[in-house]
């Protein structure tokens, strides 16, 4: 990922904890029956690239047993690091600038990680160059730009609000180098990186209590930077955070890509 002070969603506020578990309750049933369809193995030697939180990294070393080996990477490995231990290593890398961490792997995977990588070319080379010859990459990332909205069913001031908001979190995003239309891309750019057999599909919930936890989190996570920016009041942001505790609003996630494709054999 990104240095910790160009992230806009860094791992050191305490939200981070609260925005992985959402995000895996939300995402972590599509990523694993991806990599399950890969044909993940005992022995298998698998990185996971922006680690983050700990859910994916344990799911792995579960599927590789002790012969195996799960690499779990991140600038910031404070929340990873709870599930260092038997076949997991943790190490602070960039993926961004810094050199592959290991070579030969059997599977590669970064979800909702190189939308947010100033360098997101050679963040791709390096987890390429990671793989032996027929070993899977699996990206997974989001796409705002073909779903912007937050409420789609805009029929009231709670929902148009929740919009509001949500344009002001992705302007912040954009300022940050975030490439908001990353995920539509990820087929041609696995393809023009020398993988075959790439595949994709898309997901995203439009309501969930985990979406309702996640905005709560990420808004709260952002408020500062929302109101100096003049993209939102500090009212505005609490009336949010309101609406959203009622319940009454039903929010969708952007919708996320995944990709894969296989290093060819020769």
């Amino acid at each position: 990922m990104t240095r910790e002070n160009d992230y806009l969603l860094d791992n050191a506020r305490s939200e981070a904890g609260v925005r992985f578990d959402a995000l895996s309750e939300l995402f972590d049933p599509v990523t694993f029956r991806h990599i399950d369809t890969l044909g993940i193995a005992s022995g298998w030697k698998c990185w996971e690239v922006g680690a983050g939180g700990s859910s994916v990294v344990a799911w792995l070393a579960d599927r590789v047993g002790p012969t195996g080996r799960v690499l779990a990477t991140d600038i910031d490995t404070s929340w990873a690091s709870r599930a260092t231990g038997g076949v997991v290593e943790v190490l602070h890398h960039d993926v961004g600038r810094d050199d592959p961490p290991a070579s030969g792997l059997d599977f590669v995977h970064a979800r909702l990680v190189l939308v947010h990588v100033a360098d997101r070319e050679r963040a791709l080379h390096t987890m390429v160059s990671a793989l032996r010859p027929g070993g899977w990459l699996l990206l997974e990332d989001a796409d705002p730009a073909s779903q912007p909205l937050i409420c789609l069913d805009e029929y009231g001031p709670e929902q148009a609000l929740a919009n509001r908001l949500r344009t002001g979190f992705r302007a912040l995003l954009a300022a940050r180098g975030a490439d908001l239309s990353y995920g539509r891309k990820l087929p041609r750019l696995l393809r023009e990186s020398g993988l075959t057999d790439v595949t994709a599909d898309a997901y995203f919930p439009i309501t969930s209590p985990a979406c309702d936890i996640l905005e709560a989190a990420t808004v709260r996570h952002v408020h500062g930077q929302l109101v100096s920016a003049g993209l939102a009041t500090d009212e505005e942001i609490d009336r949010h955070l309101a609406n959203v505790t009622s319940g009454r609003l039903d929010l969708a996630t952007s919708p996320m890509v995944s990709a894969w494709g296989r290093r060819p054999l020769s």
